[in-house]
């Protein structure tokens, strides 16, 4: 049995769900597909979860929304109209979201979370009829039915272990069960929505559920990019990569997939395959717990921005019993995650994400630094990008650090911290946000273009 999940893309107009219904028919094994909410038709478009939000957002301010509605509701009709099915659909639809939107708004997060999730719920109702339509046998099953049941956290809610019994009985079901994604419910029955790339989740936590052989996840590429093409042009595809290499380079800005989103398949040891919607033939990438190193160290380069560091030096700091201890009490004061937390002798530096920081926070936390923990400097670097270098191979080959410590020398990088992860499989770099490009190419000329001595 294979789950197969499509993003919003692949549903975003008719054309394109034809193009799935080919996919799911052509192969016997694939009997539960998780949707997105449509996505873009093209790059100026809007996606209809952001249309929901926006819809949602002016309910609770109490403005007129019937301009809003209306296109939504028109984005699920033109979609029925190329696929010729009946309008009847849309009618359940516009009385379903009519529904909700006249629902209880007390408390605003949750009623925000009802009506995001209506964007894959009513997709998925409009799937199955045009499934239906073709002479398919399938059926519509909501997560409330199947018993995905959540944390009771709005816009983060996390999967409760008894959901995975109550999945499994999917399996006894006949025909193709179109599945929406995104959400699922707490034991109350309310709505609550995954974070953000949450029907990604929701692939995963079916094909763990249904003790599935694969987990196909289609989305608008063929496969997975060793780099960011936007920054290097044609790069390399990803034939095979295992769970934490994707999770580190999902950590570090690849998109594809959300960096918690394969960690239910992960734990069941079920593969993924990464496959093009517009190119069902292509391999696309596969991810699995354990893969042969034939590629050399490094499978793949992200970066992402939006970082700032804190650099604090003291003598003898190594000798000061409970230094980091009360360093992070300082941080966790003012609310604030860190990311890491490189250190030598006499210094460490902590890296954020700078958006959790406005100046005045800034200067609280270094004058606490200065006069609660004596240290002898402090400064605050912004606008830093990290650079995370990965592949198992790395634990296997020697000199892959000065390798990327050169190629960054030689590209004129000045590389403002280097972090080996204890997991081996990675080492990040930071660097300004404006010399990103520069080094990001650097990288991948060393490990995918030039051939090493």
């Amino acid at each position: 049995m294979k789950v197969v999940k499509f993003g919003g893309s692949s549903l975003a107009s008719g054309e394109q769900l034809k193009k799935v219904f080919q996919i799911v028919v052509s192969d016997p094994e694939r009997k539960i597909v998780v949707v997105s909410a449509p996505g873009k038709r093209f790059s100026d478009d809007i996606k209809v979860t952001d249309l929901l939000i926006d819809c949602a957002e002016k309910v609770l301010a109490g403005e007129e929304i019937e301009s809003e509605f209306a296109t939504i509701i028109e984005r699920y009709a033109s979609i029925a109209k190329e696929l010729e099915i009946s309008l009847d659909i849309i009618d359940t639809i516009s009385h379903d979201l009519k529904a909700l939107l006249n629902g209880n708004k007390e408390k605003p997060d949750r009623f925000l979370d009802a009506i995001k999730a209506s964007g894959e719920d009513n997709n998925a109702k409009l799937i199955a009829a045009y499934f239906q339509h073709r002479g398919v046998l399938a059926q519509y099953v909501s997560p409330k039915e199947a018993g995905l049941i959540v944390s009771d956290e709005p816009g983060n809610a996390q999967v409760l272990p008894e959901s995975y019994d109550n999945l499994y009985k999917l399996r006894d079901r006949e025909g193709i069960i179109v599945f929406p994604g995104f959400f699922g419910h707490n034991k109350n029955g309310d709505v609550l929505t995954f974070s953000r790339s949450g029907s990604d989740i929701t692939g995963s936590i079916l094909a763990n559920g249904v003790k599935a052989d694969l987990y196909e996840n289609f989305t608008d590429v063929d496969a997975v990019y060793s780099v960011n093409p936007t920054i290097v042009q044609n790069p390399k595809e990803i034939s095979e990569l295992t769970y934490r290499e994707m999770r580190e380079l999902s950590y570090a800005g690849f998109s594809v997939f959300h960096d918690e989103a394969l960690i239910p398949a992960f734990r069941a040891g079920i593969p993924v395959n990464v496959k093009n919607t517009n190119n069902p033939t292509a391999p696309g990438t596969r991810i699995v717990n354990e893969r042969a190193n034939t590629n050399g160290p490094v499978i793949g380069i992200a970066s992402d921005k939006g970082f700032c560091s804190i650099y604090i030096s003291k003598y003898l700091m190594n000798r000061e019993i409970g230094f980091g201890r009360r360093l992070l009490q300082i941080l966790e004061d003012f609310g604030l995650t860190y990311e890491h937390v490189p250190s030598g002798i006499d210094d460490v530096t902590v890296i954020l994400r700078q958006n959790q920081m406005d100046k005045e926070i800034e200067a609280a936390i270094t004058k606490r630094i200065i006069t609660e923990l004596h240290a002898d400097k402090v400064i605050i670097e912004h606008n830093l990008v990290l650079i995370m270098v990965v592949g198992e191979g790395m634990r296997h080959n020697v000199g892959t650090t000065a390798r990327a410590a050169k190629a960054l020398a030689n590209a004129g990088v000045n590389i403002e911290m280097i972090n080996q992860g204890s997991s081996e499989v990675s080492m990040m770099f930071g660097v300004k946000e404006a010399q990103e490009k520069r080094a990001v190419q650097a990288l991948y000329n060393e490990f995918f273009v030039a051939v090493p001595v």
